[in-house]
């Protein structure tokens, strides 16, 4: 039972407290607080997930998340803590969902060769590719590609999740960590540390700029994708393949670079 009186403190000198002390009495009234972000977490992932993926199923997944959260938290980073707390508690949902291999046979092979696709144009173009000739070096029509891309957009938020190393086991960096507001898109104003995250930062400035958008608004904003069809002015639908295309482009990107800075 904890000797330390909680009562008249504010949550800064709770964490303070915590670091120092480890008391599982202020460890639960934090499980306890921010419990709530977890089921909004997994609302968030359920959207254009299967329905053989329960909702409570990444609730469960997701509370790992949190509880990682509370015990790694730093509050002199200068990291609101929800803002922690949302990225751990995605990638302990997504960690889980790769382990029990939840995505189609067919859809990561169709995943697999859209990319393929992008990576090869993108060399010869020197550019973004678009849709058409995507389509196109697919043998497709821009309709079947269209649907295809919306088959598929449920399994893409997986791929911001991809774990790099930078060296050393304990300095892992998620690519949908390194997501920035925009005032920040510019990988020079990033910290020394990550070489990884000036690459990543500078696929991301490198996409079409809806795409971007999305991203940021998605990953950083933290808007549904309705949310920002309505900034955008554009269907939810359009948004999904907008995401999807993004998620796309920056595996082909950093594929291609991977090998160079690793």
């Amino acid at each position: 039972m904890s000797t330390m009186p909680m009562e008249g403190k504010t949550e800064e000198e709770l964490w303070s407290l915590y670091k120092t002390t480890r008391d599982p009495v202020i460890r639960d009234a934090f499980i306890k607080q921010y419990a709530p972000l977890v089921k909004y977490v997994a609302g968030k992932v359920a959207i254009g997930m299967p329905n053989t993926v329960e909702f409570d199923d990444l609730v469960g997944f997701g509370v790992f998340g949190l509880l990682d959260a509370i015990d790694k938290f730093d509050p002199e980073k200068n990291v609101k803590f929800k803002t922690y707390a949302v990225t751990r508690i995605r990638g302990a949902i997504f960690d889980e969902l790769r382990s029990i291999d939840w995505v189609p046979r067919s859809v990561r092979q169709k995943t697999r060769e859209i990319e393929e696709a992008m990576r090869g144009l993108e060399a010869n173009l020197g550019r973004a590719a678009s849709d058409q000739e995507i389509a196109s070096s697919l043998g497709m029509s821009d309709t079947d590609f269209q649907s295809t891309m919306l088959k598929i957009s449920g399994t893409s938020i997986l791929s911001l999740n991809d774990v790099w190393y930078s060296g050393e086991d304990a300095d892992k960096i998620s690519i949908g960590e390194s997501i920035e507001s925009p005032q920040s898109l510019n990988p020079d104003t990033i910290i020394e540390k990550d070489e990884i995250k000036r690459v990543i930062m500078g696929a991301i400035n490198e996409l079409p700029e809806k795409e971007k958008k999305v991203l940021v608004l998605y990953y950083y904003e933290d808007l549904t994708l309705k949310e920002i069809g309505q900034v955008l002015e554009v269907t939810e639908s359009r948004v999904s393949q907008l995401h999807t295309k993004a998620i796309m482009r920056l595996r082909t990107k950093l594929t291609n670079l991977r090998k160079g800075i690793l």
